[in-house]
This record gives C-alpha cells, structure tokens and sequence, in this order.
C-alpha cells in the first residue's frame, strides 16, 4: 500500500523508486504482484508514462486509510510493548542530549529501576511534538512552549540569543534590542510544527505588535544554521548554542530585552501514569529535589 500511495502520487516509476530508498525494477515488481493479489490493474503504462486507472484512483482513498491505520496499529503495539519489557523511548530536540540534566536523570533513572532499557532519539523541529502526542516516544528533553495536552516538568532556564550572519552588521556588537532587529527575516519551519511553538522563538508578533517577516523554510539545527550562516534569514536560540552549535558564517549576540528559555522534560498527560514515564518523572523530579538545584514545578 505504502508503495502504491508514492507511485500514484509521483506517478513515475523513477522517481517514487528515489523516494522509497529501492531499485525501480524492484517496485516495478511490487506493483505487479499487489495488482494480482488485488485482481485490478492499479497503473496504465507504456514506455513514456504511468496514469492511475479508473480502479487505481478509486483505491486511494482506502490505501491511504489502511497505512495510517497499520502506522496507528505499530505505534499502539510499541507502547504496550515497551510496558511489558521496560523499554522507555526519550525524544531530545538541538542539543538537550548533551545538557547536564539529560545525563543526570537518565543516570538516576538507571539507578532508580536498573531494569529498564532506555533508547534516546534526536529529533528534528517536526517531529519532537508530533512524535511524543503520537506515542512513538514515551517522553522528551525539549523546549516549550507545547501543546495543552502535554505536561511538563521544568529543568533549567537560559537567556536566548540572536543567531546571525557574519556580515550582519549587528553581528560584533555586545548586545542590541529586539528593536534592532525589526527589519531582519525570520527563518520559518514546516507547517507541522505547531505555530505557538515558533510564534514563541521568532518573537511573533515583537512587543510593538508588528509581525515578523518568514524567510526560508528548515526543518532542524543544521538546516537553520547553515541558512543563517548563508545570509537568508535569522533566528534565536538558546544560549548554550554558543558552546553546541559554533559554525563558520554563524555569530551569536546577546539580546538585552529578549525573554529566556525554559528546557523541559514532557510527556502526554493521558500517558503519564504509564510505567515508563512514570519512571522518568520520577527520576527527573528526584534530580530536580537534589541539594543545590532549585526547586521546578509541574505544570
């Protein structure tokens, strides 16, 4: 079905090939057999051109159906998989994989319960939220603001900085203002990315009620620095970007009026009592409890 739907949308057998990682002559052979097993011709070709038939279009719809309901059936036995075997997926966005916090609840974690296995995925900007509201991960290091039905226990807070190029004129100075920066452009990310999680880190709309001007589409941290470094947008990160993320063309400046940033732990508030999470809650709420650090709280 999955190789029927990148067929009938390319409607090339070269190119879907290309998409789908495999040989043409190998989905050529796919498409034949699904076509048997089905007893209807789904492609009308010749050596120039491939069109859906009359029976191909109308079996779209069910196709489509069928691989996000067989996606929904993988990531409902993973989670239940992971609750019988003690096997917990982590999310991580940017750089909250080599944050202190991160290897300090995953240390107490394994203190905690030295039965569970834990697998750690860096993810890029679409994928931290939609992957943790789909199940495919249980819990993840990221960066609110989130969506209202994930909850969120708060680690640290750092002040934001602007990333731009090396020939931005703000570039060498000291610290500037949010109001410096009215006329740059703003890198953007895919629509998949919940629009309040951008909104937040583009300063949209800035505190004089203008809105902020999109440039160049990225979907994660190497796209985006290689897109400022090139001079075709700007963005604000974290500060620790500076230490995580030095690149050639890149330069961070200090923004005096621009607000910090908060790393979090999160989870789905409908998964929360399950045992996997319910052990990274623990063991990042006992981090957090430690002499020294500063009480967060839940929200």
């Amino acid at each position: 079905m999955r190789l029927f739907l990148a067929l009938s949308e390319e409607l090339h057998f070269g190119r879907a090939a290309a998409r789908l990682f495999m040989t043409q002559s190998a989905l050529s052979r796919q498409i034949q057999d699904l076509e048997r097993r089905l007893g209807v011709p789904l492609f009308a070709r010749d050596s120039r051109t491939v069109r859906l038939t009359d029976a191909g279009s109308a079996l779209t719809v069910e196709a489509r159906a069928t691989v996000e309901a067989m996606g929904l059936l993988r990531v409902r036995a993973g989670q239940w998989a992971r609750t019988l075997t003690g096997h917990v997926v982590v999310g991580t966005i940017g750089a909250e994989a080599a944050m202190p916090y991160t290897s300090a609840i995953l240390e107490r974690l394994g203190v905690l319960h030295p039965g569970i296995t834990v697998e750690v995925r860096s993810l890029n900007f679409s994928e931290h939220l939609a992957q943790l509201l789909s199940g495919d991960i249980d819990v993840a290091f990221l960066r609110p603001p989130v969506p209202p039905d994930i909850e969120l226990l708060e680690l640290a807070v750092e002040p934001r900085v602007a990333c731009l190029a090396a020939g931005d004129p703000l570039a060498d100075r000291s610290g500037i203002r949010l109001a410096d920066l009215s006329d740059r452009v703003f890198v953007d990310v895919p629509p998949e990315v919940p629009r309040v999680w951008w909104d937040f880190w583009a300063v949209d709309p800035r505190p004089d009620g203008t809105r902020v001007r999109y440039g160049p589409v990225v979907s994660d941290m190497e796209g985006l620095l290689l897109s400022v470094a090139r001079g075709e947008g700007m963005c604000f990160l974290p500060a620790a970007a500076r230490d995580f993320f030095p690149r050639p063309g890149v330069r961070y400046v200090d923004v005096v009026d621009l607000s910090p940033s908060v790393s979090a732990l999160g989870w789905p508030a409908q998964r929360r009592l399950r045992p996997g999470v319910q052990a990274m809650r623990e063991a990042a709420a006992a981090v957090m409890a430690a002499p020294g650090r500063e009480g967060a709280t839940s929200s």
